[in-house]
């Protein structure tokens, strides 16, 4: 094989080592850690250099390892719900702040809003913040859903959106409403199975 287009292999593969490294998400890390190390491990076949070779084929085993037992560990949610003054919930925001800012440009915390307030909890670690309220008797707007980087899989949307269903609708709500924010947010409101409706919110039906 050409020697310039090997160095552009060892090129790509240092570069997507790199990323990995800046990633906050241990699954985004796994995954991205796992394409680096395979393409080293091609790469040192590819210029005879073995040791390389199996250092990142190692890698490449360990990373495979860690998502295997992300994907398959069954994980205890639950919800702790919090007053508008919980001294933890205003250090959480505070802590959070900027990178809320990043999600819902804009935010401003008034828990005299606030219908529903809660922590999302992943076995027992605080994952992220959901804070809501209730408009036009039957819909809950969301003022925030927020998910630490850690933990962000869509599996905290998931168990708000899907599994409390039947909580929201015990109280009376028929719908939630969330503002579209940033691109991501967005994204994140459409895997979640919201649509757009004619003013320009998500919506989603419960």
């Amino acid at each position: 094989m050409d020697a310039q287009i090997l160095l552009w292999i060892g090129y790509a593969a240092s570069a997507v080592i790199a990323l990995s490294m800046t990633v906050n998400s241990i699954v985004k890390f796994r995954w991205i850690n796992l394409a680096g190390a395979s393409t080293f491990a091609v790469y040192g076949f590819l210029i005879g250099a073995f040791p390389v070779m199996f250092l990142n084929g190692f890698i490449v085993s360990v990373d495979i390892y860690y998502l295997i037992r992300i994907y398959s560990k069954t994980q205890l949610f639950d919800t702790l719900e919090v007053r508008g003054d919980n001294k933890y919930l205003l250090k959480f925001l505070e802590f959070h702040k900027n990178e809320i800012e990043k999600f819902f440009p804009g935010f401003k915390y008034k828990p005299e809003m606030n219908t529903i307030s809660f922590f999302v909890l992943r076995n027992m670690a605080v994952a992220g913040i959901f804070l809501a309220h209730r408009e036009a008797g039957n819909v809950l707007k969301v003022g925030l859903d927020y998910v630490v980087p850690e933990y962000r899989d869509y599996k905290n949307g998931k168990y708000v959106y899907d599994h409390l269903k039947d909580h929201f609708k015990e109280m009376g709500f028929k719908k939630i409403v969330s503002c579209g924010g940033t691109p991501k947010h967005t994204k994140y409101l459409k895997k979640l199975g919201f649509r757009e409706n004619d003013e320009g919110l998500f919506e989603k039906q419960l």
